[in-house]
């Protein structure tokens, strides 16, 4: 793959223009992929892709299952598909939600962070409760770099905040300082960093975890094996 860096963005309520904003100041030329997940209802259309390709020189269009990921590009998620990083390529499937949303953010910065390890720049923007939390500490775990919105300036300022309060987060900036940071971090190599203490057992449940947001089959595949059992059920299969 000739791109150094895998940009990662998930956004919900209120994330819209500032999406906009990030994408307007990524330059024609940017030696990196970026792939989207924005918070939105399954079976109404998303315009998504024409907004972005329209608020600056880079080419958004929908992901499509097993293309290769090329620099350049910004790889928006479909609505009621999860959007994945299968090695070089793009998985799009419908594995169960996460926090009650499919595409979910902690499945793509997940699938990222477990292809690409530190060559992932994860990035939450505004949005409500807690979506990107979860995943953008694997990116962390695994050795990328965590970007958040400055919750002061947000929306909704839940997403950026819940990212704040549980990831050792790198960088925290208003939205329009967002491209030029990660201009800023493109203009080195990705980074030779060593995981965290213990980031192999956390890179195995992560292999699962991408696994079952791929494919289902969670129980198959050993998730009984990783956390703790709680008292709750499910609210999309009423499951316990």
């Amino acid at each position: 793959m000739s791109s150094p860096y895998i940009i990662v963005v998930g956004a919900s309520a209120g994330g819209v223009e500032v999406l906009k904003t990030l994408v307007a100041g990524l330059p024609e030329d940017l030696d990196a992929a970026v792939f989207v997940v924005l918070h939105v209802p399954a079976y109404a259309p998303s315009h998504l892709p024409e907004i972005l390709d329209a608020a600056g020189p880079l080419t958004a269009a929908f992901a499509e299952d097993g293309e290769r990921v090329r620099p350049g590009r910004v790889y928006v998620a479909r609505p009621d598909h999860h959007l994945l990083l299968d090695g070089d390529h793009v998985a799009v499937q419908r594995g169960p939600k996460e926090n009650r949303f499919r595409p979910s953010v902690d499945a793509l910065f997940r699938s990222a962070a477990y292809s690409h390890g530190p060559r992932v720049v994860g990035v939450v923007l505004s949005g409500a409760l807690d979506d990107g939390t979860s995943g953008l500490w694997t990116v962390k775990r695994l050795g990328g770099t965590a970007v958040v919105q400055s919750p002061a300036e947000a929306r909704f300022d839940s997403m950026p905040r819940s990212a704040m309060d549980f990831v050792d987060v790198d960088h925290s900036c208003p939205a329009d300082e967002i491209g030029p940071l990660l201009l800023r971090l493109m203009d080195n190599p990705a980074p030779d960093v060593e995981a965290e203490p213990g980031a192999e057992i956390d890179r195995a449940r992560a292999k699962i975890e991408v696994s079952v947001a791929a494919t289902g089959n969670a129980f198959q595949q050993g998730i009984m094996d990783y956390g703790t059992l709680t008292p709750f059920t499910c609210p999309e299969c009423h499951g316990a």
